[in-house]
């Protein structure tokens, strides 16, 4: 058994020392794409940590029409300034995180249980720009079952569906600004520069 001890921490340094070799100087940057040993790790440790009685939890809402369309509001106001409003990830913020944001339609994030999407919902991923939506109320728990009902339907979005969340995602003051001078224009409002 102490033979077996010595060749795994022997193995496990001579881990760390080619790592740090292989490492050094490459600096730390989000600009950075996670290796793909590393994004494995990372989802492997998830799923390791995620309660069990969360991962196999059941979407009490599940497909519903009415609760797609609660998820796709509440994803349009909140979720699509990083994970863009067709799930894709292809966002200026969630280009530039570390590690970018998912592809939210890919078979990555599809292949999570209903419970396992629960969990990083509600709780987030450490180290990452996911923050924790949970209110601790059952309001807040039925948010995110309706958010994870939407993120079953990305896959199927329709032209409609983003059109219409377009929308509904939030604007800087300077956007509404820009809106209500492109409003007034078209409505034949007074020219404010005379």
């Amino acid at each position: 058994m102490r033979k077996w001890f010595v060749w795994w921490l022997v193995g496990g340094l001579a881990a760390v020392c080619v790592a740090a070799m292989v490492t050094r100087g490459m600096g730390f940057s989000a600009r950075a794409t996670p290796w793909s040993a590393e994004e494995w790790m990372v989802r492997a440790a998830r799923r390791w940590a995620t309660p069990d009685a969360m991962r196999h939890g059941v979407n009490p809402v599940a497909q519903r029409p009415e609760a797609v369309e609660a998820g796709l509001k509440h994803w349009a106001d909140f979720c699509a300034t990083c994970h863009a409003n067709d799930g894709s990830g292809d966002t200026a913020i969630g280009r530039n995180l570390y590690p970018p944001a998912p592809d939210m339609r890919g078979p990555a994030t599809q292949g999570m249980t209903d419970g396992e999407l629960f969990y990083v919902i509600e709780h987030g991923i450490p180290f990452t720009g996911m923050p924790a939506r949970s209110t601790g109320t059952p309001g807040g728990e039925r948010a995110s079952w309706h958010l994870v009902a939407f993120i079953r339907h990305l896959p199927r979005l329709s032209d409609q569906e983003r059109l219409t969340m377009e929308t509904l995602n939030p604007r800087s003051p300077a956007e509404a600004q820009q809106k209500t001078e492109i409003d007034d224009f078209l409505s034949g409002g007074k020219d404010k520069r005379r």
